[in-house]
């Protein structure tokens, strides 16, 4: 019992040195991208990020330096401490440590732009910024801003809303084009938008799947499941019209950040054992979400 629990907290700081990496990666994107996407197009990005550059150029056409920097920071620190309070403490120290390696990168390093085309500074930027999001989300934190309020939203009703907070962007990128020009508002909606579908795609934790396990030995599959996470699970007898022999299906909901972990257990315990999924489009009912840790 000593050695398992050593190597599960053995496993859980390895996993939070990773998740470092990652965010220092996510924040580094994000300035690269800055530099060389955004800054040549004059476009401005989504969430928290987005406002503190909308303030600098704004202030910028009354002769008032507002540095981006300050502007991420101050504008992030009263959301993290809301996140603090009701979603995770490791989410929102890595989320806090992304906004201020940002901060802290804008200040350091520059880069000279990639393309000369501003259709490609939208499209690889757009995509590229979605990335770096992911990146951050996947790691267990966020970039901060609409991020912080979109995850705990989303941890509520176990959903994510990053189509919504798109629309948020939108309204603001709209005051944006009003004080700065239409074409850099038109271009920027274009970058959230691509932004906003990289995201949706490549970060999944809400999504729900159904999982089927046929096998001869139930009572093994349902222990292994349970194991794994903490979602309950339907058993039907069934009958193999192949091999004539009675069979039983073991059917569960989870979501999709568990599958790995639930098929690696089954098949532990039963390496013969049939297994389907499929996307659940829509749940009721009760269903557990695992919380951010």
């Amino acid at each position: 019992m000593q050695n398992y629990i050593h190597s599960l907290k053995k496993e859980r700081k390895l996993r939070f040195c990773f998740s470092i990496c990652t965010i220092v990666l996510s924040a580094f994107l994000q300035c690269y991208i800055l530099n060389v996407f955004m800054d040549p197009c004059n476009l401005i990005s989504g969430g928290f990020t987005g406002l503190a550059l909308l303030i600098h150029k704004i202030c910028a056409l009354v002769h008032i330096n507002f540095p981006v920097q300050i502007g991420i920071i101050l504008l992030n620190i009263p959301a993290a401490a809301l996140c603090y309070k009701y979603i995770s403490h490791r989410f929102t120290f890595l989320s806090c440590l992304n906004f201020f390696l940002v901060s802290f990168f804008l200040s350091t390093l520059h880069f000279e732009p990639f393309f000369r085309d501003e259709i490609l500074n939208v499209l690889f930027g757009g995509f590229l910024w979605g990335f770096s999001i992911s990146l951050a989300l996947r790691a267990g934190g966020s970039t901060g801003g609409t991020d912080f309020i979109a995850q705990y939203v989303s941890s509520r009703i176990h959903r994510g809303i990053w189509d919504y907070v798109f629309f948020f962007n939108v309204a603001m990128i709209i005051v944006f084009g009003y004080f700065c020009g239409w074409i850099y508002a038109g271009y920027s909606i274009i970058f959230q938008f691509l932004s906003t579908k990289t995201i949706s795609t490549l970060y999944q934790r809400y999504a729900q799947i159904t999982v089927e396990f046929t096998t001869d030995d139930p009572d093994s599959v349902i222990d292994a499941f349970m194991a794994a996470c903490h979602h309950g699970m339907s058993v039907f007898e069934c009958y193999g019209a192949y091999s004539q022999k009675k069979h039983y299906v073991c059917k569960a909901v989870i979501s999709t950040y568990e599958l790995r972990d639930v098929i690696e257990n089954v098949q532990k315990v039963d390496p013969k054992v049939l297994i389907n999924t499929y996307n659940t489009v829509n749940f009721y009912g009760n269903f557990y979400q695992k919380p951010l840790e």
